[in-house]
């Protein structure tokens, strides 16, 4: 809701307030002309009234209020009223209209103010000529540029909540297309790996290009589980499956498994206890596994590949080698999208990342990942 508009709440302020300057003017306004020794007249209480009363719908029609309150005002002065409560009834209308009003809206709305202000000056009955220009001009002018930072200010502070609401979507945007890319990335590499053993085998040794086939399937139907499980975070209405946990270092086997088909052999050697991991560091190691060994499928050629996970008191490493040719050109293995997406989700957790030449040939990535222990 525009907030010139207001809720149920800023019109009851907005009441009140009218309510206030009706009282105050009614008792005030006669010992103010007593203090300037100017007296009231009977006009004075009915144009008091008018004024006070017009704020009541000050923030849904600021213009129209802006207008009637300066009509009030101007014929109260014009009339050698004295100086009192109707002046704030003034700077309350001048304020509203510079705090929910475009600056250039509410800059013509306050010239046309000052203009029919200032013909008490000239034509009232107490005129005060050039003299009195300057506090005429500050009635319009103080309580515009406070209406002016105020709505500046609040301007500012939607721009940076609207900023802030699209950086943390855009950050959710990356770190679901990372999840994408790490799942389908793997299972198409090993499917297409598989695809190529059953086209192979398949005039020779049908009975093995049948396992090839049988292990595109379970490939197939594993990544597609595991996108419906990185997708949920998209479709927040709908529970995560529960038959599909969320990826993390226990599903190294099934892992393994699947590249051993895609004609990959794998070891895995693990040092220190093995302990749970919190769920973000869980998911950036198996993902950072995931992709090495992607890469491995996809670029090292006829390899095979060792995964050596430590655990230590405060942080977990992992090392994937491969024994194939080693750094090639192309977009995962040499400065692309797989191994700057394995560093962002390393380095925002605030662990450590490095790959290159391995040191007895292959391609190396080295890991560390800090990881208290979980109670």
């Amino acid at each position: 809701m525009d907030r010139n508009r207001g809720g149920w709440g800023d019109g009851v302020f907005d009441a009140l307030l009218a309510l206030a300057l009706v009282v105050f003017g009614l008792f005030g306004t006669e010992p103010a002309g007593l203090n300037q020794g100017v007296g009231i007249g009977r006009a004075t209480y009915p144009l008091v009234v008018v004024a006070a009363l017009a704020l009541a719908g000050r923030r849904r029609w600021p213009l129209a209020t802006l207008a009637v309150v300066t009509a009030a005002t101007t014929a109260y002065l014009v009339l050698g009223y004295p100086y009192g409560p109707i002046l704030i009834s003034f700077f309350v209308a001048v304020y509203t209209v510079a705090a929910y009003r475009p600056l250039r809206t509410a800059a013509l709305a306050g010239g046309a103010a000052l203009v029919g202000l200032v013909a008490h000056v000239f034509a009232g009955v107490r005129p005060t000529g050039l003299t009195g220009l300057m506090p005429v001009a500050a009635w319009v002018v103080v309580p515009f540029a406070v209406g002016t930072t105020v709505r500046l200010t609040r301007e500012s502070a939607a721009r940076g909540r609207v900023d802030e609401a699209r950086r943390l979507a855009d950050a959710e945007r990356l770190r679901v297309a990372r999840e994408v890319h790490d799942v389908v990335g793997h299972g198409l590499a090993a499917i297409h790996m598989q695809a190529e053993i059953a086209l192979h085998l398949l005039g020779k040794r049908p009975e093995q290009a049948e396992a090839a086939l049988t292990a595109i399937s379970r490939t197939s139907k594993e990544a597609l589980d595991e996108l419906r499980v990185t997708l949920t975070v998209v479709r927040r209405d709908e529970a995560a499956d529960e038959r599909s946990p969320a990826p993390g270092l226990d599903q190294l086997p099934q892992l393994r498994e699947r590249l051993a088909g895609a004609g990959v052999p794998v070891s895995v050697e693990v040092g220190g206890e093995p302990r749970p991991l919190p769920v973000a560091v869980d998911l950036a190691a198996y993902r950072v596994v995931q992709e090495s060994l992607t890469n491995v499928l996809r670029h090292a050629g006829p390899a095979t590949a060792t995964v050596r996970l430590r655990y230590a008191p405060d942080e977990v490493t992992i090392e994937v080698v491969d024994t194939g040719r080693g750094p090639v050109a192309g977009p995962d293995r040499v400065g692309g999208y797989g191994l700057a997406g394995m560093r962002e989700r390393v380095t925002v957790l605030g662990g450590s990342f490095a790959a290159g030449p391995g040191p007895a040939g292959g391609f190396r990535v080295y890991v560390t990942l800090p990881a208290e222990e979980v109670a």
